[in-house]
């Protein structure tokens, strides 16, 4: 019961001393946490700057750390893959980024919605995330990526993994 008490204190505490998402020109805010997706797990790591009220861009990288190795036929061809492992450029990819920044919209000061658009090494594609922000400098988010317009060819057993839905979720962090 003790353990619980703490636990709604501290929440309750995080929430009452919650401090301002996304104010506008001038912020920076930069994400780190775990990439969830089919076929891996790895790290993303982001960062926007605040360019007006409403409007932030930034970059965006991600680099996959626990991906399936393939065996077997790939898309019809002749020969097997025997345990094939993806290379870096299959596992990495970074992007830039627009966001439309939406706490002052929505009127919840500690809470920042911001959906956008990506143009990275491997498609163009959209976001929406959320960051909420406990103190002045610390924060949680959580986003969801997805491709709309892929590059390249499908021919590579990897080609999937930085061409799909992707979730992520981790510490955000004002500078």
């Amino acid at each position: 019961m003790k353990k619980v008490f703490t636990l709604l204190f501290l929440v309750s505490f995080g929430f009452i001393n919650a401090q301002s998402a996304f104010t506008g020109k001038g912020d920076t805010r930069v994400n780190v946490g775990a990439n969830l997706q089919d076929g891996g797990s790895g790290i993303q790591g982001s960062i926007d700057f605040g360019l007006g009220e409403n409007f932030s861009v930034g970059f965006v990288a991600n680099y996959l750390l626990g991906v399936d190795n393939f065996n077997g036929f790939y898309h019809g061809s002749s020969s097997a893959y025997n345990n094939a492992e993806p290379d870096f450029s299959d596992r990495f990819d970074a992007k830039a980024r627009i966001n439309a920044n939406l706490s002052s919209v929505i009127g919840v000061e500690q809470l920042d919605v911001y959906p956008g658009l990506s143009l990275g090494l491997h498609n163009f594609g959209g976001h929406v995330g959320g960051r909420y922000f406990f103190t002045d400098g610390f924060g949680v988010f959580t986003e969801i990526g997805f491709p709309i317009a892929k590059y390249g060819t499908n021919n590579d057993p990897f080609y999937h993994l930085n061409n799909q839905a992707t979730f992520s979720l981790g510490a955000s962090f004002s500078l």
